[in-house]
């Protein structure tokens, strides 16, 4: 069977459009960005708790006194975890998708009902829509949208179209068939029968396609938060990337509140807006009694509105007359002038450590920082397009060298601040007889036939697959376990208190070597190549945007002793706390400060 290029004529046609139609990907995104913009700023408005409030009453108009408090509660639970604005960012992204969504599913399922022909065109399409990994749909977003929501909301339309599709073209479908006969032989017209008979009928199944194409959209905001969509993706891709319990499990039981309130309400709107679904409610209600009765009450319409709006003013007033502006911590001159700059990074130890030494130095000159972490992938192509100012964690010129050839051109090296760096397998001291990477052949059952890795995106991995193992006759021996630095790490502390033999990937400088008896394993035939430099890589035309930051950022150097020692005080103050540990570090090395 001959091989098929199917990879190669998807980049070609990825790189057709992205030449031919970039204007039309311009529009979109400004569309896109503009509608969750919009929807972010009226809900992120709002005191938490009065907005939670509004939510509320809605729950109880909907569906009863008991749905409003456990309501009010879920929201206040989420305020309380201090995720408030992740949730309502990920609402809008939510909102934004599914109106989105529903302008084209709405339509295409009509459309399918009146012709069978439609129907079976678009059936191949739907599935194959749904069925692809919703990941893959990041690939190319990323490269028309860039990192941010845009990709993100893209991806989340194009896997939850199919159900909306297909419930509104089944609810169409399922009506009476003797129903649509006796409308048309009263002379009804094909639109009124449409629009009289068969919508309200299937208002109930096509109200289970809006809650099908939400829940969808909740699936979607963790891949979301992998490309810059923040949110509450973005707290749970941190948590994954930084195996950070806690913060997985406040931002998990988060999305889980605000799924199931969008659930219920989605469901109870349905039965409102169904003819059938009124009078089921009537029949509920009135055979009612006691306590059921009680936590099953519902305020009239014109109450419920009047509610919500007092509370909106009242959100509203606190919103205008008691917001602040936080201010950062007192220093250096207000060069920013607040300034907005946007700094990338991939969770590993230097470029977290950077990365927040910088959003601490920016923020103290009177610039709003924004750090996003992202794939190294997601990184570089966000930095080519421009969403990402800068980042300071670039290996050149060996382990980022397939990025640099590909994105080159369109990025500025504002030099290296620290190097030769290292890349190299360590074992743990223990293993005496293992000091070489020539010791490993022959052994892979000591090591269970692995070797633990990082970030399958870190130009590390793609040298050890690709070279080392090669080199060493290691290859059909070991397999390599793609996963992240944090998990890395933690797979290395669980095999060194048992004692047990571990090959990890690792790089110098790094904290674990302190913190561990290690052996990098030596490289007799330099198969890892010579020793980077660590650079700071800019968007094209940031030199000109702000010269000032660039300036200070060719300047920027440390020393392994401070770098070290930053990546130390970030471990020792804990996950979350990096910039009150960047704060801490700097009162100890005022020399840092003052080189910008």
């Amino acid at each position: 069977m001959p091989r098929l290029h199917l990879g190669a004529w998807a980049d070609s046609t990825v790189d057709f459009l992205q030449r031919h139609l970039s204007w039309l990907f311009d529009a979109i995104s400004t569309v896109v960005t503009g509608l969750y913009d919009g929807i972010d700023a009226v809900l992120s408005a709002p005191a938490p708790l009065l907005f939670a409030g509004i939510l509320a009453v809605a729950a109880w108009w909907l569906r009863g006194l008991l749905a409003g408090l456990l309501a009010f509660a879920g929201f206040a639970l989420v305020d309380s975890v201090a995720l408030w604005d992740e949730a309502m960012s990920t609402l809008s992204l939510v909102l934004v998708a599914t109106l989105v969504t529903l302008v084209f599913a709405l339509p295409l399922g009509v459309w399918a009902s009146r012709s069978d022909r439609v129907s079976a065109t678009l059936r191949p399409v739907l599935d194959f829509m749904q069925t692809m990994p919703a990941m893959v749909y990041l690939i190319p977003g990323i490269i028309f949208f860039g990192v941010g929501v845009v990709p993100g909301i893209i991806a989340t339309i194009i896997f939850s179209l199919p159900p909306g599709v297909r419930m509104t073209e089944l609810g169409i479908r399922q009506v009476d068939a003797e129903l649509v006969e006796a409308a048309e032989a009263f002379g009804t017209t094909p639109r009124d029968t449409l629009v009289r008979v068969q919508l309200p009928l299937a208002l109930p199944t096509i109200m289970a396609g809006v809650n099908q194409v939400i829940m969808l959209g909740l699936s979607m905001v963790v891949i979301a938060g992998m490309v810059g969509g923040g949110g509450l993706g973005g707290a749970v891709y941190r948590a994954i990337g930084n195996v950070d319990i806690g913060l997985g499990f406040e931002a998990g039981v988060s999305i889980v509140i605000l799924a199931m309130y969008l659930d219920r309400m989605t469901g109870a709107l349905g039965r409102q807006v169904s003819p059938l679904g009124r009078r089921a409610l009537e029949k509920t209600r009135a055979a009612a009694s006691g306590a059921a009765r009680l936590w099953s009450h519902r305020p009239q319409p014109a109450y419920a509105v009047t509610g919500a709006v007092v509370l909106a003013l009242v959100a509203g007033g606190m919103s205008t007359f008691g917001a602040h502006e936080e201010q950062g911590p007192a220093g250096a001159a207000d060069i920013g002038k607040g300034r907005k700059v946007s700094l990338g990074y991939i969770p590993w130890d230097e470029g977290i450590a950077s990365t927040f030494l910088w959003k601490e130095l920016l923020e103290r000159r009177g610039f709003k920082v924004d750090a996003r972490q992202l794939e190294a992938g997601a990184l570089y192509t966000g930095l080519a397009g421009g969403q990402i100012d800068f980042q300071t964690d670039s290996w050149l010129p060996v382990t980022h060298a397939q990025y640099w050839k590909k994105y080159g051109n369109k990025l500025e090296d504002l030099g290296s601040w620290y190097g030769p760096t290292s890349l190299e397998l360590a074992v743990p001291s223990y293993m005496k007889d293992v000091r070489s990477l020539a010791d490993l052949k022959g052994r892979s059952g000591e090591f269970k036939g692995r070797i633990i890795g990082i970030e399958p995106s870190a130009g590390e991995m793609s040298i050890l697959k690709d070279k080392v193992l090669g080199e060493y006759g290691l290859d059909g021996e070991y397999k390599v376990v793609d996963g992240s630095t944090p998990g890395m790490l933690a797979e290395l502390k669980r095999a060194y208190e048992k004692k047990e033999p571990v090959a990890v990937v690792l790089w110098s400088p790094h904290w674990a070597y302190s913190a561990y008896e290690l052996t990098k394993l030596e490289d007799p035939k330099g198969a890892w190549g010579k020793g980077d430099g660590i650079h700071t890589l800019a968007r094209k035309g940031f030199s000109d945007d702000e010269p000032k930051v660039a300036e200070w950022l060719r300047s920027f150097k440390l020393t392994e002793a401070q770098l070290t020692g930053l990546e130390g005080k970030i471990q020792e103050t804990g996950k979350g706390q990096e910039q009150q540990a960047v704060r801490a570090w700097l009162k100890d090395h005022p020399e840092v400060d003052r080189l910008t």
